[in-house]
């Protein structure tokens, strides 16, 4: 039955599978933690409830560079059954670091190279990674622009592990569907090793929270047309890049359901596709 939190009506056992969690505990680099303030695993318990969601991905900021553990710590306040983590590492990582983090929960890395210039990783680290991650049955997890995937479409086809593209793979709301970046993607969405994540619409909107980024309607339909089985939501809480005033949490979540509008398809997106790459057991 769908669990109906302030009008958004989700599944039992629906996924939140990208959010941040910001906890000035832990060391941070190139940013005051005083400009992220109420983003802590205690403060997103808060939020979950009023998504009504149960399970949850943290995926480690930039500004935590390489030290995961503050997504480990919320993997642990969340519950490690129904919360997993998307870490970032360098290749000189060792093998008991990766077994380390792969029992505090983490199931993916993630390169962030959107904005190269402001990354903690590079494009040249990807293929050894997905090597040395592949074994442990993770993913990498790009946050990388149409453009950078066009340029990178040969790495792509040589990646051992499963991948997982970010918020929408990017797509230029100019163009959508038509650019040569959604045929690479779903070539390998058919292939059955990628997954996109439905997440940050405001991130290529032009026309804003007030229009309720209905501009990225046509790309998201276009995956849940192209590959309903390969898809999961995010809500990328608490939203840092939208400054000064973040949107509503619960908004992006009426946004899935114009994207997915009906029940089967996001029961698929928050439930079941979540349960198969991430590894949570839907019988709990």
């Amino acid at each position: 039955m769908p669990v109906k939190t302030q009008g958004v009506g989700l599944p039992g056992l629906s996924c939140d599978s990208h959010m941040h969690v910001y906890d000035g505990r832990f060391a941070y680099v190139g940013r005051s933690s005083g400009l992220l303030p109420h983003s802590t695993a205690a403060d997103y318990r808060i939020v979950q409830d009023r998504l009504g969601t149960t399970r949850t991905v943290v995926v480690t900021p930039r500004i935590y560079a390489t030290d995961n553990a503050v997504t480990l710590d919320a993997i642990k306040q969340l519950g490690k059954t129904r919360t997993r983590g998307v870490a970032v590492i360098h290749p000189d990582i060792s093998d008991v670091e990766l077994r380390r983090l792969h029992e505090g929960g983490i199931r993916g890395i993630r390169f962030t190279l959107y904005k190269p210039e402001h990354a903690v990783t590079s494009f040249d680290m990807v293929e050894t990674l997905s090597h040395r991650i592949n074994e442990l049955g993770w993913h990498v997890q790009l946050h990388w622009t149409a453009r950078q995937i066009v340029d990178h479409e040969p790495v792509l086809k040589r990646l051992p592990s499963h991948i997982v593209f970010d918020h929408l793979a990017r797509m230029p709301v100019t163009l959508g569907a038509p650019h040569p970046a959604f045929a690479i993607v779903r070539r390998l969405l058919d292939a059955g090793r990628t997954w996109v994540k439905l997440s940050g619409p405001y991130l290529d909107s032009l026309i804003g929270e007030k229009g309720a980024y209905a501009d990225i309607d046509p790309i998201a339909r276009a995956w849940v047309r192209a590959a309903p089985g390969r898809l999961v939501w995010g809500s990328d809480w608490p939203h840092i890049t939208e400054t000064p005033t973040p949107p509503p949490t619960l908004l992006m979540a009426e946004i899935l359901r114009r994207w997915a509008d009906d029940e089967a398809t996001l029961r698929g997106i928050l439930v079941d596709n979540p349960a198969q790459l991430y590894g949570f057991d839907n019988n709990i």
